[in-house]
């Protein structure tokens, strides 16, 4: 009987045996001499050269990042890294995991190559500062000689205090920034409902926006709660908040309380969604923290005087948190939300039988992200992408955490197979039943009729990038079905990215939800003379 070799040692004889048509000696990657020990999720990105410095700022490639959007060519490789020591190169495993494939498929030519270890195990969720980085360097494949050693010895500088704001910063915006620190108030609760879920304390952040002359009155004001969407976060959150304070200082938005809301968390959006994996956040909203700002702030303290609003996840969260907690919530202006109506989860009906998301029926592919009418990437291109850069913290992961029961393992359940794109429909009937807006819906409007009719004001184009108008559509419909009183307006043209801007002005919709917040609080409230409409498809005949 022969002598096998050692798992180990049979792993990287296969790697080099992949990477021998490019290189007589490996990809690999190596801490400086002198740093300490690291582990993490190993993400290697090539692209090629001439896609690279295209879009290098002054020709300089200082960044290689293969993404969904504009994807056009090279690869992402990934491998999850236990221990790297400094000074030890570890070879890099460029065929198991990688997206559409290994590196031994490249075509031959010039790459620009960079690895990062996310030591955070977040850069599917946008990463950060904890990031290692090589630095990018020129190769060519298909020519024999050696692969390069990639150094790891780059590090961002660590994020200071939330208003030490970012060098390349436009100077108007910055001067905007600090000038609404003085009405900009951290918000922090650590939630007993939260803590308890985890057992550890969990806390609960924004940012609360004060109306001029708060500190020297005694009024009182309507409130409104805005989410941010996927890669948000409290650093971020801020300067919509700045924003906020100074349209209010100008006169363009009437007198409120806003409080901008993060709703990151390590698995991705949290939704403020009651969930069997992430906890109880929307009760944690609801029952702690609504109350405790009430108290601390001069709130009118009531429903028809507090609103929420959100654009795409913070989109889906704003309409959830308005459906499910109608009574709590006096009106929510989703902006172009997460699918509501699981029909249409950005193209794919979860609801046929032999559901796929990555195929229709007749075997095409299903897209994802669209520039109006060109496809940018497939719903296959961009899971398969987010699968090599981590299982944890990603747009689909992030849904399972979110919608799906909790499996055996303790992990959410996959709502689809990764690799086929074929659906659970075990997953799905769980989605229907606790998330499916349209369902609650249709199933429960006796209940909630009384409490939410004509509460849910939706917007969003009709060339949305990720085709969210389709699932809004049909949520219209499911709602005047039971004879809801709906307001949902479909913007021609616009996008995800351009829904704000209405004329020159690119944030002309935040104005005029604001005012229709305002007269709902304040009824007798008049309209500026200059509040721009929001222009609207002409209805089907």
């Amino acid at each position: 009987m022969s002598k096998s070799l050692p798992r180990h040692a049979l792993a990287v004889a296969l790697i080099v045996a992949a990477q021998s048509a490019f290189a007589g000696t490996p990809l690999r990657v190596e801490l400086p001499a002198g740093s300490a020990a690291a582990n993490g999720r190993l993400l290697v990105s090539l692209l090629p050269a001439a896609q690279a410095e295209k879009a290098a700022k002054d020709g300089k490639v200082t960044h290689v990042e293969v993404s969904p959007f504009g994807y056009a060519g090279g690869a992402l490789i990934g491998m999850d890294v236990p221990g790297l020591d400094a000074g030890k190169a570890l070879l890099v495993d460029t065929e198991t995991m990688a997206y559409p494939s290994g590196l031994s498929t490249l075509p031959a030519g010039d790459y620009y190559v960079q690895a990062v270890l996310d030591t955070a195990r977040d850069n599917n969720y946008g990463g950060g500062s904890d990031d290692i980085s090589s630095a990018p360097q020129k190769i060519t494949l298909g020519k024999g000689g050696d692969l390069p050693l990639l150094v790891l010895d780059q590090r961002e500088p660590a994020p200071g205090d939330y208003w030490d704001l970012p060098k390349g910063m436009p100077e108007a915006m910055r001067t905007q920034v600090l000038a609404a620190k003085p009405h900009v108030k951290p918000l922090d609760i650590v939630s007993p409902k939260l803590s308890a879920f985890w057992g550890r304390p969990i806390h609960m952040r924004g940012w609360v926006v004060l109306p001029p002359g708060y500190d020297a009155g005694k009024d009182r004001y309507p409130i409104a709660y805005s989410t941010h969407g996927f890669g948000g976060n409290l650093r971020n959150s801020l300067y919509p908040a700045a924003a906020a304070s100074a349209s209010m200082e100008k006169g363009d938005t009437p007198p409120m309380i806003w409080v901008f809301l993060d709703e990151s968390s390590a698995t991705g959006t949290h939704e403020f969604a009651d969930s069997v994996n992430n906890g109880p956040w929307g009760a944690a909203l609801t029952e702690e923290l609504i109350p405790q700002v009430d108290r601390d702030y001069r709130t009118d303290g009531k429903t028809a005087s507090r609103f929420v609003t959100g654009h795409s996840s913070g989109g889906w969260a704003s309409l959830w948190l308005q459906v499910r907690y109608p009574k709590v919530f006096g009106g929510g202006w989703p902006t172009s939300p997460d699918p509501s109506d699981f029909h249409d989860f950005t193209g794919a009906d979860l609801y046929a039988s032999n559901a796929n998301v990555y195929r229709h029926a007749d075997g095409t592919p299903i897209p994802l992200v669209r520039d109006h009418a060109k496809v940018i990437a497939s719903f296959e291109q961009f899971a398969k992408l987010e699968e090599v850069t981590g299982p944890v913290g990603g747009q689909m992961a992030s849904f399972e955490w979110v919608f799906s029961p909790r499996g055996p393992d303790g992990r959410p359940m996959p709502m689809f197979d990764r690799r086929t794109g074929a659906v659970d429909p075990q997953v799905v009937a769980y989605w229907r039943d606790h998330y499916d807006v349209a369902h609650r819906i249709t199933t429960q409007w006796n209940m909630l009729k009384p409490d939410l009719d004509g509460k849910v004001h939706l917007i969003v184009g009709t060339a949305d990038t990720f085709y969210l108008d389709g699932a809004a559509r049909k949520l219209e419909a499911a709602m005047k079905s039971v004879g809801a009183k709906t307001d949902f307006r479909f913007v021609p043209d616009r996008t995800h990215m351009d829904l704000y801007a209405i004329g020159d002005n690119k944030r002309a919709l935040s104005r005029v939800i604001a005012w229709e917040m305002y007269r709902v609080a304040r009824p007798d409230a008049r309209l500026p003379a200059d509040l721009p409409k929001v222009p609207v498809e002409a209805p089907a005949k």
